[in-house]
């Protein structure tokens, strides 16, 4: 039903920024899109979600301020701006999507999230 790409991964040094691109294939007009990172041997963390019909965003303590989440709906994509990027940031970034509904509070947590990219490699060197 979805399919999602990501692009927009690089290595930069610190403080440094990137845009990451999330490209969805089928409907997500009213779901969740989220932004989810893991770095190996950590654990898989929810960092942005956007609701798509409407736009309401939320963000994990760690990057408040630092990234933002945006929508383009015409051309079906959710981008993730990385600003100020400090080593902890090195990850592997995933966009997810969860399944239609019509509330608007997106969660930041792995298990509610349905479709998933294969993700895109941030590394920021010291």
């Amino acid at each position: 039903q979805v399919q999602l790409v990501e692009s927009g991964g690089g290595s930069v040094q610190a403080g440094g920024s990137l845009r990451l691109s999330c490209s969805a294939s089928g409907d997500t007009s009213r779901n969740c899109v989220a932004w989810f990172r893991q770095a190996p041997g950590e654990e898989r963390e929810g960092v942005a979600a956007i609701y798509t019909d409407g736009g309401n965003t939320r963000y994990t303590d760690s990057v408040r301020g630092r990234f933002t989440i945006s929508q383009d709906n015409a051309k079906n994509t959710v981008y993730l701006q990385v600003n100020s990027l400090k080593p902890e940031d090195t990850a592997m970034y995933y966009c997810a999507a969860d399944t239609p509904h019509v509330g608007s509070w997106c969660d930041l947590d792995d298990y509610e999230y349905i479709y998933w990219g294969q993700g895109t490699q941030v590394t920021v060197s010291s």
